[in-house]
């Protein structure tokens, strides 16, 4: 599915509470489940879940929790490190990255989570295509970003008592910790040894949501 398609049928659910479309059960699903409701949204959309590099044929889908303002309540996923750790610490040009592939055609898609999971709902998508004039300026800053966390990086390693990799921040993205036990330590061929004994994974500063906002 081309992302275009994809947004065209979302806006048939914006600003629809979820009580109006999804059963009970899906309901009590997405309350259990944090991650559910973007699930949801692919599913509702007719997109397949998988395991690809990219959720659209040209682009991401990205969902975050919010207000009924579209204020972010919380940061926003983007990739997992442990296989991309080399290419950072070399600090692999970004535009051939597989950071920018995942960053550089996204629709970004709030979900207003005030009250009652049954009144939740999807607010008005924004598609944030870094190659349009438009976004030339925030595709700087992640660029900025980008070599900044990579830089961080190293440093800890060279210089942090435990050798390992620790939370890493640019003004609108930031490298932490996303794992569960059993961990799985992050193995650099860089250095020749584990940098860290948990994986960790980039995100969105809820900066990032407040900035894309402000432009739309």
């Amino acid at each position: 599915m081309k992302l275009l398609d994809a947004e065209a049928r979302i806006k048939k659910f914006v600003n629809k509470p979820f009580k109006e479309y999804l059963s009970p059960d899906k309901l009590h699903d997405a309350i259990v489940n944090k991650g559910r409701t973007g699930q949801l949204l692919e599913l509702t959309i007719g997109l397949g879940l998988s395991n690809t590099t990219l959720d659209f044929e040209d682009g991401e889908l990205k969902t975050n929790k919010c207000d009924k303002f579209g204020n972010p309540k919380e940061t926003m996923f983007i990739t997992q490190t442990s296989s991309i750790i080399d290419d950072l610490l070399s600090e692999k040009d970004f535009y051939s990255s597989k950071l920018y592939n995942k960053l550089k055609n996204i629709l970004y898609v709030p979900i207003s989570k005030d009250g009652p999971v049954s009144d939740w709902m999807y607010l008005p998508c924004i598609h944030i295509n870094l190659e349009s004039p438009p976004y030339r300026a925030l595709k700087e800053q992640l660029e900025l970003d980008y070599y900044s966390i990579c830089q961080q990086l190293n440093q800890h390693i060279r210089t942090s008592p435990d050798g390992f990799i620790h939370t890493s921040n640019g003004k609108f993205m930031q490298i932490r910790s996303k794992d569960s036990k059993p961990y799985s330590p992050i193995y650099s061929t860089t250095y020749g040894r584990k940098v860290s004994n948990k994986n960790h994974a980039f995100y969105f500063k809820k900066e990032f949501m407040k900035y894309i906002v402000s432009l739309n």
